[in-house]
């Protein structure tokens, strides 16, 4: 049945009216998880209703039955006179709409309708399987805390107050999809955000006509951004880091959370952005900075690793003497530009390989890939041993990026590099650097902003603080 559209609309005050309304648009019959009870408190006949699993089992029975003790001469006069005076809980409010009711329900809240009260009681008395707050295994840390995001979106927003004190911190709930009505909350610190950029975010949320954000922050990506989908480069960033997340607010972005996500994702990102990691802060600003040069320099090397020596390969002369070690000892049975493709496409069959396989499995399995895929293909003459060398330190060196976005977008990149370069020699290598450096810097983030500020525009002193890891007080008096 559709709630929207039929004509009862608020509760009428009549229990039985109520009821089978109730009863008719939740199915309990079919449903056995959604729970009814008829009690009478006050002398009124009164229904609880909870979904089992969601609600807390005692203290719904504690609530139910300090409300059975009341007596007819104690019963208020309405639904928020009991709500005020006779409800000893903390979260608890008054609904009069069936679709409030029913979706707050669902969500997982306990409602109590009392015969001649248009209101019902609504106590946020919920409670979701959840598993524990430990490290999350894509962004460990070398040192720092040891705690991650969960499914569970109350969790998360406590890990966040935690660690930011202050009444400027803002969580504010929104809600997506017409069937799921998926739990969003937008933090930010409202003295810091930009109001406009918030506004526009907050907008695009509300505005969202979808039936349910099957694949969380990812479904809410793709609805709140959905221009030059063709660029790979990231428009978003994604931790599962409580402590990155809280970076992140102070530094004026806002932060969204998405109910059954434990990723945390953050707007506006710019390229700067997406290769910053914790360990970059929890270490010494000397050493910080080494890890963030490095984690450059190294995400530069596997985008034009394979294509520059697929270029000075089919350039012999080009190579000096001092250099000619890297030239092939053998010729290759099979074009090395078909070599690349293919053990580009095997990396990525390993990864997926890797996902499903038991735990069990994944030592002999790994070692049997290893054999296989290593000494046996260059003896068989599939593959050159320089190739595999160059795709093992690719495959290896992607790893040193949190993000698998920015992974695949320089993988892509790398992939139409080498086939400009095999096709047109050295002005395809350098149209392919060219369509590179295109989609980094013609690109823009979700407020539509350079994706590679603050290089264009340039702000010395910000983009400073992006390169070199400054010490924390001195950043801080930047920002004042």
């Amino acid at each position: 049945m559709d709630i929207n559209t039929d004509k009862k609309y608020f509760l009428s005050g009549s229990l039985q009216e109520d009821m089978d309304y109730l009863n008719q648009v939740l199915d309990v019959k079919a449903n056995f998880d959604v729970i009814y009870r008829v009690v009478h408190i006050g002398g009124r006949e009164a229904c609880m209703y909870l979904v089992d699993g969601f609600c807390k089992d005692d203290l719904a029975q504690k609530l139910l039955q300090y409300f059975m003790d009341l007596t007819p001469d104690k019963m208020p006069e309405d639904m928020h006179m009991l709500s005020k005076e006779f409800t000893p809980y903390v979260e608890v409010d008054i609904e009069d709409k069936y679709e409030t009711l029913i979706t707050s329900l669902l969500s997982g809240m306990f409602l109590l309708l009392i015969d001649g009260y248009p209101k019902a009681l609504v106590i946020d008395s919920r409670t979701y399987p959840s598993r524990g707050v430990a490290e999350p295994e894509k962004d460990k840390v070398l040192r720092g805390s040891k705690d991650g995001f969960v499914e569970t979106l109350v969790s998360n927003t406590a890990l966040i107050r935690r660690r930011i004190r202050s009444a400027d911190l803002h969580m504010e709930m929104l809600s997506a999809g017409e069937s799921s009505h998926t739990d969003i909350v937008l933090c930010y610190m409202n003295g810091r955000v930009d109001q406009d950029f918030l506004k526009e975010v907050r907008g695009k949320i509300q505005a969202i006509k979808v039936d349910s954000l099957t694949m969380n922050q990812e479904s809410l990506a793709e609805c709140l951004y959905q221009r030059r989908w063709y660029n790979p480069f990231p428009k978003f960033k994604y931790t599962e880091r409580p402590d990155a997340a809280a970076a992140q607010i102070l530094e004026g972005n806002i932060v969204i959370l998405v109910d059954n996500s434990p990723s945390a994702m953050i707007l506006p990102t710019t390229i700067f952005d997406v290769v910053e990691e914790a360990d970059d802060y929890y270490f010494p600003p000397i050493t910080g900075t080494y890890l963030r040069i490095t984690r450059f320099l190294i995400a530069l090397f596997t985008y034009i690793m394979t294509p520059t020596f697929l270029l000075l390969i089919n350039h012999a002369e080009w190579v000096p003497e001092s250099f000619s070690f890297i030239l092939l000892k053998e010729d290759p049975n099979i074009p090395l530009i078909w070599q690349f493709l293919i053990l580009e496409l095997a990396i990525d069959g390993l990864k997926l390989a890797a996902v499903n396989t038991p735990n069990m499995l994944s030592t002999p399995l790994s070692v049997m890939a290893a054999l296989v895929l290593g000494e046996f293909s260059v003896n068989s003459g599939w593959f050159s041993s320089e190739v595999m060398l160059y795709m093992a330190f690719v495959a290896i060196a992607n790893y040193t990026q949190a993000n698998y976005e920015l992974g695949y977008a320089l993988k892509f990149l790398r992939i139409i590099n080498l086939l400009l370069t095999q096709w047109f020699g050295l002005w395809g290598y350098i149209a392919g650097i060219a369509i590179a450096l295109l989609s980094i810097c013609c690109n823009r983030t979700v407020s539509r902003r350079s994706y590679i500020y603050p290089l264009i525009p340039l702000d010395c002193q910000k983009l400073k603080s992006r390169l070199i890891r400054t010490r924390l007080p001195g950043a801080f008096k930047g920002k004042e």
